[in-house]
């Protein structure tokens, strides 16, 4: 084996989506495969994650009836994102957009029970080509399958057979029939699974463990608590990597090629206030450091829209003040609004994630001080009949520290929040007049089928609008956080890493969140993080399984 302690056909950096994706689908065509993981658990981001794909044109949409195809769903990626680099580029949406059929049969064929979203509306789809129905999700899986390897899977998301279309009805749980109906299938699912003896669990870790069984079924080596260190190059070729294997320093020789499938920078402070003006406040799990970034560039490869990330709204968690705890429903459902240090309002509520994020940020551009660059999340009495899944664990920390602040008349609430009284109770009065008369006329709030995907129909005339009248009322600190940064190596169609100047980086490929993601600045639709993640692997990995030295397939999801 010469200098290397190992040899395999194809290294991959990373137990995430990415990263399971580019070794089945290495493994499937032939390929000798090993997985190495700088933590102690498998799974990344995806475990803990809502665990939906954006799949357009998908085969459980064609056969649900939803009139889509890759003219429309191009269509609609050129509205949204437009094409803010090579990242971006037409050849790399047409790749994820043909990809999206060849991939999904790929894992129905080894065995992945597919869902389809129905209900689940693209996030602006009032644009050209938008639809509803294009995301899918993963069947609940049952963990007990995965023996030993149960226990060692990303800890801090949602163990049990919970799904997409749960999720927006039980949130209101407590506020209406169809919530409450939601709540009681999902208790009685739950009771029949575990009756069974299963360890059953939805969303990301369905996704997850359903990705690790078939790991674990083609006899992939995954190596934990094991970093990459370094790449090993060889005229201009990457041949390899050097991992600290539980402690032990050793070379990879990886003679088709490595995948950096390794996470973003969500947990890397410095990076972060360098690039972004914020510390973090993550969702995303501890060890997305963006160690496959840092190494990646240092061998030549380039990197962009290290700026952004899966922005959304958090409430700083009182227990560590690094993690985000990510708000969706909350400032959607009415009889709420959010306002700036000056108690004016600035963005629709309802909008995506995404876009809540970059509002917030956009809103304090001029601000230095991170901890300044928050919005107050304002909400009446009627309110809490919503569930706050921040405030699920008790009110009291967020109390003592100031993130939450109560009262019982609103001229006493904005002198708790430090806002300008005036100005404060005269948004009131306006939005309150926007409530009543059904139409937001400053953001528009409710007027597309997404606002109104998080809303409560027993409302009128507006689901997402509701006056902000009845006391006592609250207020509470949101930030912009996220689900994990989207900035970092810039890939063609092929997955390959490039150079600052385009040049491919031979024998390098990199998916997810250690690259510039192909959805740009937005968010097309639910699953927009991992689907991109899924397929790119997907075409990495089929590349460096079809490559030979008269040059690359030409595959990219076209045949």
């Amino acid at each position: 084996m010469s200098d290397h302690n190992y040899e395999t056909d194809f290294l991959v950096i990373g137990s995430g989506a990415a990263g399971m994706n580019a070794a089945i689908t290495a493994h499937k065509n032939g390929l000798d495969v090993i997985i190495a993981e700088s933590q102690k658990f498998w799974g990344g981001t995806t475990a803990i994650s809502g665990g939906g794909l954006w799949l357009p044109n998908n085969p459980l949409e064609q056969k649900a009836g939803v009139e889509d195809s890759p003219e429309a769903t191009f269509d609609y990626m050129s509205e949204t994102i437009g094409t803010p680099g090579t990242w971006a580029s037409d050849e790399r949406k047409w790749a994820f957009i043909n990809a999206v059929p060849h991939f999904y049969n790929m894992l129905a064929e080894e065995g992945v029970k597919w869902m389809h979203s129905k209900v689940y509306p693209d996030y602006y789809p009032d644009l050209k080509g938008g639809r509803i129905g294009r995301s899918v999700e993963v069947k609940a899986f049952n963990y007990k399958k995965l023996g030993d390897y149960r226990k060692l899977v990303t800890q801090g998301g949602i163990p049990f057979a919970i799904y997409t279309d749960d999720v927006w009805e039980l949130g209101r749980a407590f506020a209406s029939w169809g919530g409450f109906w939601r709540g009681a299938r999902v208790v009685f699912r739950l009771l029949g699974k575990a009756i069974t003896g299963q360890d059953a669990r939805g969303m990301g870790y369905a996704y997850a463990g359903s990705l690790m069984y078939i790991i674990r079924k083609r006899e992939i080596p995954v190596w934990l608590n094991s970093p990459m260190t370094d790449l090993i190059v060889e005229k201009g070729r990457v041949v390899g990597a050097v991992i600290n294997k539980e402690g032990k320093t050793v070379k990879v020789k990886a003679r088709r090629g490595v995948m950096l499938a390794a996470g973003g920078f969500a947990h890397n402070p410095e990076q972060r206030m360098k690039f972004q003006g914020i510390p973090g406040w993550s969702a995303s799990p501890k060890g997305q450091n963006g160690d496959g970034i840092w190494i990646g560039q240092k061998i030549g490869g380039g990197v962009a829209m290290m700026e952004d990330a899966w922005w959304g709204a958090v409430i700083i968690d009182p227990k560590d003040a690094e993690h985000g705890l990510f708000i969706l429903w909350e400032r959607s459902f009415p009889y709420s609004m959010i306002v700036d240090r000056q108690g004016q309002r600035f963005a629709n509520e309802s909008e995506s994630y995404v876009d809540i994020g970059h509002h917030i940020l956009n809103h304090y551009k001029d601000e230095k001080d991170p901890l300044k660059k928050f919005g107050w999340l304002v909400t009446d009495k009627r309110h809490s009949r919503y569930i706050n899944t921040a405030l699920l664990t008790g009110k009291k920390p967020f109390l003592a520290n100031g993130t939450l602040v109560e009262a019982k008349t609103l001229p006493e609430l904005a002198e708790k929040m430090g806002v300008d009284k005036e100005t404060f109770l005269d948004q009131i009065k306006t939005f309150n007049q926007y409530a009543e008369d059904g139409v937001d006329r400053d953001f528009e709030r409710g007027r597309t089928a997404y606002d109104r995907y998080y809303s409560d129909p027993s409302v009128r005339p507006n689901p997402n609008l509701g006056k902000i009248a009845k006391g006592p009322f609250r207020a509470i600190k949101v930030y912009a956080g996220d689900l994990n940064t989207k900035g970092g190596l810039i890939t063609d169609e092929y997955s390959r890493v490039l150079k600052k100047g385009g040049e491919v980086i031979e024998g390098l490929y990199a998916a997810g969140n250690n690259t510039a993601s192909v959805m740009g600045h937005t968010y097309p639709g639910a699953g927009s993080t991992i689907a991109p993640a899924s397929i790119f692997a997907y075409l990495g990995a089929l590349h460096a399984a079809r490559f030979d030295t008269s040059g690359p397939a030409d595959f990219a999801g076209r045949k």
